[in-house]
C-alpha cells in the first residue's frame, strides 16, 4: 500500500511513489509513499493558509489536548516506531526507540506549554494608560527536515507550531518518509482540524521549492545542508519572512593531560562514531594534548576494535550502516582525502560485509592531522575523525574555535579552571564538559553560531522566538 500525503484533512495519492528502502538490508523495502508534485505543495499552502484564522485563535484546551493525545501514543508504540525508525534510517534500535521517546517528550512538554502562554502587563511611561505586550503565531509555517533525525527533529518543529497557534506545511526528506508520515497520521487522527497540518513528500527541488517561492508560507524554519539553508535564506528575505536555520558542524573534542582517560575514550568514541557519526552534533576533530595524545590514540585503537557494527536491528549492534550509498561513497572519498592531505589512517575506514546487504563502513580515525586539512575543516557526517595534536590548553582553544561553524564543543578535564574557561570561550552554542558532545535534553534550547544555525533557537520555551511575533497594545483608562 502508498502511504498518501496529507492535504486539507484527505489524504492524497501523488502521481508516483517512491520506496523507503532499509539501508541494513537493501532488499528490505520499508514502504512506499506517495510524492507529492509543486501543484500539491500550492494545494497544501492554501490548506494551511485557510485554516489559519480558525486555528490562530483555537482554545489552549483543545490544542493541549491534541498534543497531549499525540504524545501519548507516540510513547505507547515506541518499541514498533523505534523499529520503523531504524529500519528506514540505519542507527541502532535502541537510538531508534530513544529518538522515538524524544519525540514524545517533545509533544508532552509542548501540550503544556499550550497551558502556559503569557503575557506581560505594564504602566505606560503616560498616566491612565496600559500597555499588554502578548504573543501571537506567526501564520503558516513551512518546516524543511533532514534524514539523520527522522522523528524527533519533525516533532521539536511540529510540536511549538501547533502550541502557539500556526498551521503548517511539512516537508520531510525523501530518503527517511515512514517515521515522519507515522507522526502525521498520529496528529491528524488526535483531532487536528483539517488544514492545520498538511504533509508533501516528495523532493527538495519540486516541493521545497515550492514552498521557497510561495508567499503565502510566513516562516521556514529547516534542518540540512549549509548550501540548501543558504537557498532558504535567500528566498524567504525576498519575501520578507522569517526564517530558522540548523546546518553544519564541525565540532571539536578537547582532550587535555589531566583528563579521564577512560571518560576521554568514552565521550570521543560516542561523540564521533554513534548513530554512525551522522550527527551535526558529532565531534570529528579530536583535540589532544600532547601528554596524553600517545595513551589517548592507543585507547581509542583498542576501544575501537570492541565496536559492534551491523544491522541495525540486531541485538548487540552499537553502530549500524551508513544510511545510503550517496553517504557512503562521501565518506570513503573523504578518507582518500584524508590520506592523500598526509594524515595517516591509524584505524578502521574499511568497508564492511554482513549477513544482509547493506552500507556498513568500519569507523575509521586519522592521527597526524592539521586543522588546515580537509578532513578538519569540512563536515563528512560519517563515522571519520581526526586526532589532532596540540601543546596545552590555549593552543586547544584556539585549534577548536578556528573553524566556520559553531555548534557543538566538548572538553575533558579533571581542571575545574579550564573547564569553567572553555564553557565561557568555546564558540558554540552548546558546550559540554566530560560528556559527548552530541545528545541535550528536550526541554533546553538547541542551536549554534557562526556557519552552524540562523534565527532563534530550538526547542524548549525559546521555541517562542520564532514560532510567535511580539504585539504591544496601548489602552486607555
Amino acid at each position: 500500500m502508498v502511504q498518501k500525503n496529507l492535504i486539507d484533512g484527505e489524504w492524497i495519492a501523488g502521481s508516483e511513489a517512491f520506496r523507503n528502502i532499509n539501508p541494513s538490508d537493501t532488499n528490505d523495502v520499508v514502504g512506499e509513499y506517495a510524492r507529492a508534485s509543486a501543484e500539491d505543495a500550492r494545494a497544501a499552502i492554501a490548506a494551511a493558509k485557510a485554516a489559519f484564522p480558525a486555528w490562530s485563535r483555537s482554545g489552549i484546551l483543545e490544542r493541549h489536548a491534541i498534543l497531549r493525545k499525540t504524545a501519548d501514543e507516540i510513547l505507547a508504540r515506541k518499541d514498533e516506531l523505534g523499529k520503523l525508525l531504524s529500519r528506514e534510517e540505519g542507527k541502532t534500535l535502541a537510538e531508534g526507540i530513544g529518538e522515538t521517546v524524544r519525540a514524545g517528550q517533545i509533544f508532552d512538554f509542548f501540550a503544556g506549554e499550550c497551558l502556559r502562554l503569557a503575557g506581560e502587563v505594564l504602566p505606560s511611561a503616560r498616566p491612565n494608560i496600559g500597555v499588554e505586550i502578548t504573543r501571537e503565531p506567526v501564520g503558516v509555517v513551512g518546516i524543511i527536515t533532514p534524514w539523520n533525525f527522522p522523528i524527533a527533529i519533525p516533532a521539536w518543529k511540529i510540536a511549538p507550531a501547533l502550541c502557539y497557534g500556526n498551521t503548517v506545511v511539512f516537508k520531510p526528506a525523501e530518503l527517511v518518509p515512514g517515521s515522519s508520515w507515522a507522526i502525521v497520521d498520529i496528529l491528524h487522527r488526535a483531532g487536528l482540524p483539517k488544514g492545520v497540518l498538511n504533509l508533501v513528500m516528495g523532493k527538495g527541488s519540486v516541493v521545497g521549492q515550492a514552498m521557497l517561492d510561495s508567499p503565502d508560507i510566513h516562516a521556514i524554519t529547516f534542518t540540512g545542508s549549509t548550501g540548501t539553508g543558504k537557498r532558504v535564506a535567500l528566498a524567504s528575505v525576498e519575501h520578507n519572512r522569517k526564517y530558522q536555520l540548523e546546518m553544519g558542524g564541525k565540532n571539536p573534542f578537547v582532550v587535555l593531560d589531566d583528563a579521564d582517560l577512560n571518560v576521554a575514550v568514552e565521550a570521543a568514541v560516542n561523540s564521533a562514531f554513534f548513530s554512525t557519526g551522522q550527527r551535526c552534533t558529532a565531534s570529528s576533530r579530536l583535540i589532544v594534548t600532547e601528554g596524553i595524545h600517545d595513551r589517548f590514540v592507543a585507547a581509542m585503537g583498542e576501544r575501537m576494535k570492541g565496536l559492534v557494527i551491523d544491522d541495525a536491528l540486531k541485538a548487540g549492534t552499537q553502530i549500524g550502516p551508513v544510511v545510503d550509498e550517496s553517504q557512503l561513497n562521501q565518506d570513503t572519498d573523504y578518507i582518500a582525502i584524508g590520506r592523500q592531505e598526509g594524515a595517516k589512517l591509524a584505524f578502521g575506514g574499511e568497508l564492511l560485509k554482513r549477513d544482509t546487504p547493506g552500507f556498513y563502513l568500519q569507523p575509521a580515525l586519522f592521527t597526524e592531522a592539521t586543522n588546515a586539512m580537509r578532513i578538519s575543516r569540512e563536515e563528512i557526517f560519517g563515522p571519520v575523525a581526526s586526532v589532532i595534536r596540540v601543546k596545552d590548553y590555549d593552543e586547544a582553544l584556539t585549534v577548536a574555535n578556528d573553524t566556520p561553524f559553531g555548534l557543538s564543543s566538548g572538553i575533558a578535564t579533571t581542571s575545574l579552571k579550564h573547564a569553567t574557561h572553555f564553557k565561557r570561550n568555546a564558540e558554540a552554542g552548546m558546550v559540554m564538559v566530560n560528556l559527548p558532545t552530541a545528545g541535550v535534553d528536550f526541554h533546553v534550547p538547541f542551536g549554534g553560531r557562526k556557519g552552524s544555525s540562523h534565527g532563534s533557537r530550538e526547542q524548549g520555551r525559546y521555541a517562542a522566538e520564532f514560532y510567535t511575533t511580539v504585539k504591544t497594545a496601548y489602552t486607555l483608562a
